[in-house]
């Protein structure tokens, strides 16, 4: 009777899982398909999560290079910092964990995610900051500084966890939040009027600026990062992934938008589902 039960205990669990899988919109999956396809046939040679590491992929100097500085990484004590704020208890007693579900090392996959009651995609980065304020405390910068620095810390103690972005099957509002990421994405912009698929798409490999083009696969693994060009301009060099779309939008002379604003929001939610199967590669270094 013991082993009956177990099998159907085992079944019931596998046919849960399967339920789960299925949620997906196939619409996005198809979407994903295509995008990474795209992406193993342009680069044969690497295999899925090779692509979180960029242009340090596509390059044995580049890599070495960043082996080296990854041995003693430039913004242990920014991430260290991270922990602490994460960890320390607000005014009322209450920690940044209490308004989140799950174990501390599961987070960061959590998000982006689609909320349904409010209509709206929620970011990692947007939930802290709600937090906060929930518990009283006050408002901090949206792009970088402390919040990256939680971020950072979260993004590092989730590393293997594995990005699985769920645009929920049948849900139109979803959607139509994903579609806008998409548009966003493709949409061409400024004096330049290149979109990201014109960099991250098109031309990754080819060098620009002295820098050479990340493929937009795998772009979402190590976020927040560390870069060598912040840490010279601003200070301690931390940044959220909505900081890079500002960026990249000032890059092509284009108006960046508000952070945590449902443009910017629903394009993480549509290019963190890109890269869904990737693992979290953890905090990293950027040029």
């Amino acid at each position: 009777m013991k082993k009956l039960l177990t099998i159907f205990t085992t079944a019931a669990l596998l046919g849960s899982t399967m339920v789960m899988a299925a949620q997906q919109s196939s619409v996005v999956q198809a979407d994903i398909d295509a995008f990474q396809n795209y992406f193993k046939k342009r680069f044969p040679n690497l295999s899925l999560n090779d692509f979180s590491k960029g242009p340090y992929a596509m390059s044995e100097d580049k890599k070495l290079q960043f082996d080296a500085i990854m041995e003693f990484p430039p913004f242990e004590d920014l991430r260290d910092k991270g922990e602490a704020l994460w960890k320390k208890p607000f005014k009322n007693g209450k920690t940044y964990s209490s308004c989140f579900s799950g174990a501390d090392k599961t987070i960061r996959t959590q998000f982006p995610r689609w909320n349904a009651k409010t209509g709206k995609v929620e970011t990692l980065e947007g939930e802290i900051l709600k937090c906060r304020v929930k518990n009283g405390e006050r408002k901090i910068g949206s792009g970088k500084g402390k919040l990256a620095w939680i971020s950072a810390y979260l993004t590092t103690i989730a590393k293997g966890q594995v990005i699985n972005v769920i645009v929920p099957e049948g849900d139109e509002k979803a959607l139509a939040a994903y579609n806008a990421g998409k548009k966003e994405f493709y949409a061409k912009r400024g004096q330049l009027n290149l979109s990201c698929a014109n960099c991250h798409i098109d031309s990754p490999g080819q060098r620009i600026r002295g820098n050479t083009l990340s493929p937009a696969l795998g772009q979402i693994t190590h976020f927040p990062v560390w870069r060598g060009k912040w840490a010279k301009k601003k200070g301690d060099g931390f940044g959220t992934i909505q900081r890079r779309y500002g960026g990249c939008n000032k890059q092509v002379r284009a108006k960046p938008r508000k952070r945590q604003r449902d443009a910017y929001n629903n394009l993480e939610f549509f290019h963190t589902a890109m890269s869904n199967g990737l693992e979290i590669s953890g905090t990293e270094y950027r040029e």
